[in-house]
């Protein structure tokens, strides 16, 4: 068969169907009704509907990116507000003790004073019959 030939046979009938065999022409026939009556019934057979799964894994990308910053600011942000409150809580304990250590200083300066006007007015003078008896005691302690 010529090319011209083929382009009829396979887009409908060749000029020469009539001359083929009855035998031939009758399995065509058949083979052409087997392939409609195929075709018909895909067509008309029950199908069950699918829904088309539309892939946006951009989004769960961007999801999932959005999500790890708030829970890395959120965590810094806690973290931040521990240390910011550890701090003033050991500048607080650092004024605190200042505050002890001048208290303290105060109160030894007060006790100082005290014993001291105490010790100016419990002690007496020597009186002058026992004065060489005090120098001694005086020079033993100073070469001591």
């Amino acid at each position: 068969m010529s090319e011209e030939s083929e382009l009829k046979f396979a887009t409908g009938k060749p000029d020469d169907f009539e001359a083929l065999d009855p035998a031939m022409k009758q399995a065509l026939g058949d083979f052409k009704g087997s392939v409609h009556a195929w075709s018909e019934a895909m067509m008309s057979r029950p199908r069950a509907a699918r829904k088309a799964v539309v892939r946006r894994t951009w989004r769960l990308a961007a999801g999932a990116a959005l999500a790890s910053v708030l829970i890395a600011g959120a965590a810094s942000g806690g973290l931040y507000e521990h240390h910011h409150r550890q701090e003033l809580a050991r500048i607080a304990a650092a004024q605190e003790a200042a505050h002890q250590r001048q208290l303290a200083a105060e109160r030894a300066r007060a006790e100082e004073d005290l014993l001291a006007k105490v010790d100016s007015d419990v002690s007496r003078e020597v009186p002058s019959a026992l004065e060489p008896l005090a120098s001694l005691t005086n020079d033993d302690e100073t070469t001591k």
